[in-house]
């Protein structure tokens, strides 16, 4: 009882005196005295004004075009993507299998007069694999 005390005495006193244990949070508990004495380990305030380079080079027609193809056979995993851009004019596809064993495939155009439009059709794939159940009872 009387450690307890004791140590509440402490803090009351590191308190009015302005010294302040710093949280291992990172911020320090405020202090109590109105004239308080900054902390040794405190961190001054300081402002700081993040600079921005003004950008020296503006490609007023854009231009891009990637695709990619993914077909694992390990795992059934099969998709695919590809888009290009020329000016404000975007034009791609992808497609995936979806777990009913067809494609979706959706064919996609962007610009700035009719926006962003998609057309989402469905393509059966064939033969589909019946899989085993993991556990029969």
């Amino acid at each position: 009882m009387k450690f307890l005390a004791l140590a509440l005495i402490a803090v009351w006193w590191q308190a009015a005196a302005g010294v302040v244990p710093v949280s291992p949070y990172g911020y320090a508990r405020p202090a109590l005295a109105p004239l308080a004495v900054p902390h040794p380990y405190a961190v001054p305030a300081v402002a700081r004004v993040a600079s921005v380079a003004p950008v020296d080079e503006y490609d007023p027609n854009p231009q891009y075009s990637y695709a990619y193809d993914i077909q694992d056979a390990l795992t059934g995993d099969s998709k695919s993507q590809q888009e290009s851009r020329s000016g404000d004019v975007v034009q791609g596809s992808y497609s995936l299998v979806e777990p009913d064993g067809t494609r979706r495939v959706v064919e996609y155009t962007a610009d700035p007069h009719n926006g962003f439009n998609a057309v989402v059709h469905k393509e059966p794939l064939g033969a589909v694999k019946a899989v085993a159940p993991a556990y029969i009872h």
